[in-house]
């Protein structure tokens, strides 16, 4: 079968991957000349957490973020370039003032997962000098020991990587999509037709779905001064951010999260309330050095629950909101059984019929 998926963000990339890896012939049509990085997908800071993320979310997005946390290491582990993958917990903690915050948080977290035994170790109370010496002046904080991170560049350039050197996958780099429908794409190039078409555009579907964006602003910072290991969520009433290091003193410091499709550089307002908190929570960050800024704009559903539907001759995957990287394998895997079980309904028609 010859297949077709529009955009090559994440949802686009791991689907493009999975179906070659399946056999199937793939063509990947990515608006984005070869070598940018315009997806929003590169702008993510990569939090795998889908327990902290109730506090906000609807149990779908739970559920299907732990089932990407199984398939996350597995699936790495066949990408030919190395990924940074780690699961070894984030913190959730809060300022004095606001430790009443922290407490809702818990509540409301451990209201929505369930009050069975097995799920009690999934949130705990600890005092945050025991995972981090650097943050004991927060005193009092939650540890999520389930809860990881991956690196979205390198994620996405590996499985890009892996995508050129399949036999059966093409790949039109700048080819704008114009129109989507079943088994037919329509480019500046004209008409082509396929037996099966993965429309993954995200905000590029506005004229197909009720898509909105958001906003995302995020600052890389360098600080040689500062030593935290785990993803740390501040929780403030106002603003909820959250530090996630990586290798080499890196540290992601992100919060932002603006109902507007615009994708200006970051504003001066978000950039001081992102380095006033994480000032706040390390005093290192002081003298650090700002290396990066992103801005992107991420497709939601009215819902910000993931979309997937399939019909035949087409299957959309849209709506990731704030969770694509977090979400990306198990809607990828469910898009995948959504096809494969509409291909066997349809070719069982056709052989009633016959």
């Amino acid at each position: 079968m010859n297949l077709a998926v529009i955009g090559a963000g994440i949802a686009g990339r791991l689907l493009s991957w999975r179906l070659s890896k399946l056999g199937y012939n793939v063509e990947l049509f990515d608006k984005q000349k070869k070598g940018e990085q315009q997806a929003c997908s590169f702008a993510a800071a990569g939090i795998l957490s889908p327990l902290a993320e109730l506090e906000m979310a609807e149990l779908d997005i739970y559920t299907l973020g732990n089932r990407s946390m199984k398939l996350y290491p597995q699936w790495i582990s066949e990408l030919t370039a190395p990924v940074f993958f780690q699961q070894q917990g984030s913190l959730v903690t809060a300022h004095g003032s606001d430790k009443v915050e922290l407490e809702h948080f818990y509540r409301v977290v451990k209201r929505k997962v369930g009050t069975k035994d097995s799920e009690q170790a999934l949130i705990e109370k600890i005092s945050v000098s025991e995972k981090e010496d650097d943050l004991s002046h927060l005193g009092e904080g939650l540890f999520l020991p389930t809860e990881g991170q991956v690196d979205p560049i390198e994620l996405m350039d590996s499985l890009l990587d892996d995508l050129n050197e399949a036999e059966n996958v093409q790949i039109h780099n700048g080819e704008n999509v114009s129109h989507v429908a079943c088994h037919k794409v329509t480019t500046q190039s004209g008409e082509k037709h396929f037996d099966w078409v993965f429309d993954c555009r995200g905000l590029g579907a506005q004229a197909d779905l009720p898509l909105r964006a958001v906003r995302g602003e995020l600052l890389w910072l360098k600080a040689p001064d500062v030593d935290i290991k785990h993803l740390t969520r501040l929780i403030h009433p106002r603003y909820k951010i959250y530090v996630v290091p990586r290798p080499q003193n890196v540290y992601l410091i992100g919060a932002t999260e603006i109902e507007s499709e615009d994708f200006s550089p970051v504003s001066v307002r978000s950039t001081l309330e992102l380095l006033s908190a994480a000032y706040s929570v390390h005093r290192g960050f002081g003298e650090a050095r700002i290396i990066k800024s992103v801005v992107n704009c991420r497709p939601a559903m009215p819902n910000n629950l993931p979309f997937v539907k399939t019909q035949v001759g087409l299957t959309q995957v849209n709506g990731l909101y704030r969770h694509g990287i977090l979400l990306g394998p198990a809607v990828v895997e469910k898009a995948i059984e959504e096809f494969v079980q509409e291909m066997k309904q349809d070719v069982g028609k056709v052989q009633y019929a016959n």
